[in-house]
């Protein structure tokens, strides 16, 4: 009968979570439809795909229609109808800027994907920053009651001479101080829900928090595994090679403009108008052409863009080359991250665990007479530092994965859905 309950108690318990706020996908799904740096990134997409259809265009059959009419003194009006059709038939400089420009599609592409894996890293980013500061609010409020209840506690001692007065001006400077870390928490979370408001376009509701056991699972692959996976698989890194593969070709794009060019044309023209002559009024002259054109100097124009589209792969190339180092660090720095968070989550379960014992040893001793105020308000003090260290190497541990795998290249919603069955 337990097992038979058990599905039961399970879709129960994900409704009551459901019910207690967004989780993380509800909040990637509103992101999604309203962070502005995304669109821009989509935008910025579609920009290039129609540079690189414009530089196609330039390869294809041009064809233009245009009318001129003239009027010379004692012959009348003269009128003219001119219809040219040209292709080219070799440009190597237009062919390698169009070559170029699809190189710079891909690179667009690119940086598309990068930007929707860092929208699924600010997203958790974000989230998880609420999160901590919630909880980081909720630890000084309890901080704050405490020291409160020693005020109280201080001042009827010392009311019925069982305490001197330091006692209670000590427990009220360590309230008064308590009460300033709420205050700084409070803007904190203030601050950290404008954050996440900042990628979704509102403010959000209650969030789902952590689950209170979180499972510390191994990483696959040494540091050097996932070092070699980000160089491999980061679009980010990726965009940046493309752009420099495009600046090569728009070097050689820019050399070919010292060689020569062949298009074809088909030109006809109908001549009308009492201003032209008898021959020709009503005539129609079709002219069909192959045009061959020789660049022999442009006052050093061409040589100038050669120079300049070297600078250009000259910038691409160290901006790749500083991305791949950032990169490897970056990869290195989360690996290692993760694999200390899990040491650092145990071991700031026991150090709460232990302040909880001390507090609580304290307390008892206090009534004994053995243990001063002093020794109170520092367990205290102790146990509410030990427990914000455990909600930060907590989240912290979580993110951590999440942007291990951004680094790899490999961030995505599907990945944001097992981080979401971490909630409660």
């Amino acid at each position: 009968m337990r097992l038979r309950l058990l599905p039961v108690l399970l879709a129960a318990l994900l409704c009551a979570g459901a019910a207690q706020g967004e989780d993380l996908l509800q909040v990637y799904a509103l992101a999604r439809s309203a962070d502005p740096q995304r669109a821009g990134a989509d935008a910025q997409r579609g920009i290039q795909r129609e540079t690189a259809e414009q530089a196609r265009a330039a390869l294809r059959p041009q064809w233009s229609l245009s009318a001129s009419q003239s009027r010379a003194e004692g012959d009348g009006n003269a009128s003219a109808v001119t219809s040219s059709l040209s292709q080219v038939l070799f440009d190597l400089g237009r062919l390698r800027t169009a070559r170029a420009e699809e190189t710079q599609v891909s690179a667009e592409d690119a940086r598309l994907r990068a930007a929707e894996q860092d929208l699924c890293a600010r997203v958790a980013r974000a989230y998880f920053g609420v999160l901590l500061a919630q909880a980081d609010l909720s630890s000084t409020q309890a901080n704050e009651d405490a020291y409160a209840q020693q005020v109280a506690q201080a001042q009827s001692r010392f009311d019925t001479g069982l305490s001197a007065l330091v006692d209670v001006e000590q427990a009220r400077t360590y309230h008064a101080l308590a009460r300033g870390n709420t205050v700084r928490a409070q803007q904190a979370l203030a601050d950290a829900r404008q954050a996440l408001a900042q990628i979704t376009g509102q403010l959000p509701d209650s969030l789902r928090p952590l689950a209170a056991e979180l499972p510390m699972l191994p990483l696959d692959g040494d540091a050097q595994a996932w070092v070699d996976a980000a160089l491999r698989d980061n679009p980010g890194l990726q965009a940046q090679a493309l752009l420099l593969q495009a600046g090569e070709q728009r070097i050689e794009a820019a050399r070919a403009e010292h060689g020569p060019t062949l298009s074809a044309g088909l030109d006809t023209q109908r001549l009308g108008g009492p201003g032209t002559a008898a021959v020709d009024r009503g005539r129609t002259v079709t002219q069909v052409a192959l045009r061959l054109n020789v660049p022999l100097f442009a006052g050093g124009a061409i040589q100038s863009q050669v120079r300049q589209a070297a600078y250009r792969r000259d910038a691409a190339r160290e901006d790749l080359l500083a991305t791949r180092r950032a990169l490897v660090r970056e990869t290195q720095a989360r690996y290692l991250a993760v694999t200390a968070g899990a040491s650092l989550v145990e071991s700031s379960r026991v150090a709460v665990a232990a302040a909880e014992r001390a507090l609580a040893s304290t307390r008892a001793g206090q009534g004994l007479g053995t243990r001063t105020m002093t020794d109170l308000l520092l367990a205290i003090q102790t146990l509410t530092g030990a427990q914000s260290a455990l909600d930060q190497a907590r989240h912290g541990y979580v993110l951590a994965r999440l942007l291990l795998l951004q680094s790899a290249g490999s961030l995505g919603e599907a990945q944001l859905a097992q981080a979401n069955r971490l909630l409660d």
